[in-house]
This record gives C-alpha cells, sequence and structure tokens, in this order.
C-alpha cells in the first residue's frame, strides 16, 4: 500500500510539473519601430517634458544594450503633444503572457548570478531571475508602467528592475515554518512579536528573517511582507549604497513602530467581509497598487494574490488564499519548501484550488486531489467574480526619491 501511495503520488507530481503555460506566437520586426501615434496602452511609459526625451531614449537605449536586448524587440511610440515616451515589446497585441519567456529563443534569456549575504559574513553566489527577463517583462502588453515628473529619467527604471531582481533572490531559496493556524513565531533576539526590539536596526531585523529561518513561524501574508521589505532594505543599504533612499525606506516603515503594518494599500483588502470602507483611502508604506493586469501578465518582483473562493475553507484560517512573489521563470515563491522552492503557474493555481478539496498537505492528502484540466486553469485565471481565483492587480514598489510618495499622515 505504501509503494502504491509513493507512486500515485509521484505520477501526479510528474504530471503537474510538465503542464506547461500557454504559448503565445512571437512576431518580431526587423527594425526599431517608431511613430507618433495616440499612446493609449502599456508597456513602460514616460510621461515627460519633451525635452527631456532625447535624454531618456539616448539612455534607454544603452540599457537595453546592457542587458543585450536587441532593438528589434521593442516598438518605441512618440506623442509631442501629450508629452509621452512609450516603449512596449514587440509582440502581438494580445500576447500578455510573460510566464514562458525563458523557454522563448528569440529573447535569449539567461539568469543572473548575484551575491546574497550569509550567516558567516561570506557573501554566496546564486543564480537568479535576470534582469533582462524583468525589463522583457515590464515592457511585455498586459499592463502600463509609468515613469513621470522626477522619474523620468533611466536610473529610476533601473532601480525599479534591480530592486524586484533582489526581491526575488531573498525570496527563491526559503525554509520558513508554516504555522497553521497556530501564533507566529519569531527569534526573540531581534523580534517581539513582529516588532524590532528596541536598540535592534531595522535591517538587522529583516536580515536574521533569513539567516536564521528556523526561528521563524510565519504566515504567507507576513512572509511576503518580509520579502518586500528586505528587498528594498538590503537594496539600498549593500547594493546601491545610498543612505538617502534607505533611510526613505527606513522612516517609512518605522513611522508607526510596526514595521509590518500597512504596508500596502488597505483596497488591496476591500473585498473582504470585514473590510473597513474608512480605510480605502489608506495608501501603503511600501508599495502600491497596479491594477487591471492581466491574467497571464507576471513581472518578476510582483506581489500577487490568488483567492480562495469557496466558502467553507476559506474560513480555514491561513487558507484565505494565497500571497505570492513572483519568481521570474514561471516560477511562484514556496516559503515553506514544500515543492522544492518554488510553484509553476500550474501548480500554484491548483494549489490553492485543492484547498476545497480538503487538500492540506500534497502527501498526506493525495487521495483528496482532483486533477485539473488546461480548460480549467484557463477558467481559474479569471478574476474571482469571473470563476476564477486570480486577482487582477499586482503590488509593487514605490520608486523611492522618484515620486511623491503618499504622506504619513494618511496611513
Amino acid at each position: 500500500m505504501k509503494y502504491f501511495k509513493k507512486i500515485y503520488f509521484l505520477t501526479w507530481l510528474i504530471a503537474i510539473q510538465f503542464a506547461s503555460a500557454f504559448e503565445w506566437p512571437l512576431n518580431f520586426s526587423e527594425s526599431y519601430f517608431q511613430s507618433n501615434e495616440n499612446i493609449q496602452g502599456d508597456g513602460i511609459r514616460f510621461s515627460c517634458n519633451t525635452k527631456q526625451f532625447s535624454t531618456i531614449e539616448s539612455g534607454m537605449d544603452q540599457y537595453l544594450a546592457s542587458l543585450k536586448i536587441p532593438t528589434s524587440l521593442i516598438v518605441k511610440k512618440i506623442d509631442n503633444n501629450k508629452g509621452t515616451l512609450l516603449y512596449t515589446l514587440n509582440t502581438p497585441v494580445d500576447d500578455t503572457n510573460t510566464l514562458n519567456f525563458k523557454r522563448r529563443a528569440a529573447f535569449q534569456i539567461h539568469d543572473d548570478t548575484v551575491l546574497l549575504p550569509t550567516k558567516s559574513g561570506k557573501d554566496k553566489k546564486i543564480l537568479t531571475v535576470s534582469k533582462k527577463e524583468i525589463l522583457l517583462a515590464l515592457l511585455q502588453h498586459g499592463r502600463l508602467t509609468s515613469f513621470n515628473g522626477d522619474a523620468c529619467n533611466i536610473e529610476a527604471l533601473q532601480d525599479h528592475v534591480a530592486i524586484r531582481q533582489n526581491m526575488v533572490a531573498w525570496a527563491q531559496t526559503l525554509n520558513w515554518i508554516w504555522p497553521d493556524g497556530d501564533h507566529a513565531e519569531w527569534n526573540a533576539k531581534y523580534w517581539e512579536r513582529g516588532t524590532p526590539k528596541p536598540g535592534v536596526p531595522i535591517h538587522a531585523a529583516f536580515n536574521d528573517a533569513f539567516m536564521n529561518q528556523n526561528k521563524y513561524s510565519i504566515g504567507c501574508y507576513t512572509a511576503t511582507k518580509i520579502v518586500v521589505a528586505q528587498g528594498l532594505l538590503d537594496y539600498y543599504r549593500r547594493i546601491k549604497k545610498s543612505n538617502e533612499q534607505f533611510k526613505l525606506v527606513e522612516d517609512r516603515l518605522m513611522q508607526d513602530h510596526d514595521p509590518l503594518v500597512h504596508i500596502e494599500p488597505a483596497r488591496m483588502w476591500d473585498f473582504e467581509k470585514d473590510f473597513d470602507p474608512k480605510e480605502i483611502n489608506r495608501a501603503g508604506k511600501l508599495v502600491k497598487i497596479i491594477n487591471d493586469v492581466k491574467p497571464n501578465n507576471f513581472v518578476p518582483g510582483d506581489w500577487s494574490y490568488f483567492l480562495n473562493t469557496d466558502p467553507l475553507t476559506y474560513e480555514k484560517t491561513g487558507y484565505e488564499g494565497s500571497n505570492s512573489i513572483y519568481l521570474g521563470r514561471n516560477k511562484f515563491d514556496d516559503y515553506y519548501n514544500d515543492n522544492n522552492h518554488s510553484y509553476s503557474y500550474f501548480q500554484k493555481l491548483d494549489e490553492v484550488y485543492q484547498w476545497r478539496n480538503g487538500v492540506f498537505s500534497r502527501s498526506r492528502d493525495f487521495k483528496k486531489i482532483k486533477p485539473l484540466s488546461k480548460q480549467d486553469i484557463v477558467r481559474l485565471s479569471a478574476k474571482p467574480a469571473q470563476g476564477g481565483l486570480l486577482k487582477s492587480i499586482r503590488v509593487a514598489p514605490f520608486l523611492f526619491a522618484f515620486e511623491q510618495l503618499p504622506e504619513m499622515g494618511n496611513f
């Protein structure tokens, strides 16, 4: 019987592993398109003084070249009347998929090698999502990323890409403990119930959550907020070495002396029964919401939410839905190392869907699994109001020092 169970479970794992995300046709031109069309749409948009355009264009050309992105992959549109400069990936308009980017031969995507500090004090080399994949995903149809005002320069875009990469690097190999409805647990040397102890530098407290993972038992909501905060703090302090920007992040986190509260805008949760309408305009400390993103469009570093729409299991603590960081390469985080450190898009939808069938442990509850078809995945990719599980929002970091941040009083 044990042998049969093992074979059944392994068969299911293999089937789930090879279930692929949707493939879309590619259609590339040989040259760098330019036009003066009325710019609506998607990709990366700079809304600036037209006198800044030449500097932005030159900087973008250099940035693309540094990431080995040929200009034949990019469509550039200029609207001098509106002061907009739009860069979009040269794919069909209905191609919004970013999950399969690494498999697209034309993109020539390979992982980057980065350094992460360790408990021993020595840095370690790890392979993580490439900046090239992140930038291409931002350029793909299916969403719009805007750079306005002080953000009308390439440094703001480069920071944004690098921060996303840093978040992914920290998120991709985690072994935190799943509390399964119990109270969270923290390393008492650094934290007291989710707040750094007096005298403990905030960056040290967040670093410890990654250096001593076995001392932390936290849910996916808290885990996601820790990853976001760590990605920003560590980038500005260790990588960019910008004390000014690091202090901006630190001040916003600690303005109410509770760094893991109000990381995100309140309206991210406006669908919940107990949502307080008075909170609707409360801004997030570190991140903002991107609305109406297409289902298969994820940029590495995105915070997304898969809602459990089953009314019965939704009431089970910890199974209301899944907060998730997209790691690129068709991988979503696995904070508790239940699935070899990541889930594919298919697996992520399947994981949340199977809760309604009582599958809370893949190995223990494998007999309750009801396999999903490709048609099911299409259906479940829709918004919850349309019978799916995936919220159409994505959450991404502010452009610290490059955009006007919501005032502290609005928290």
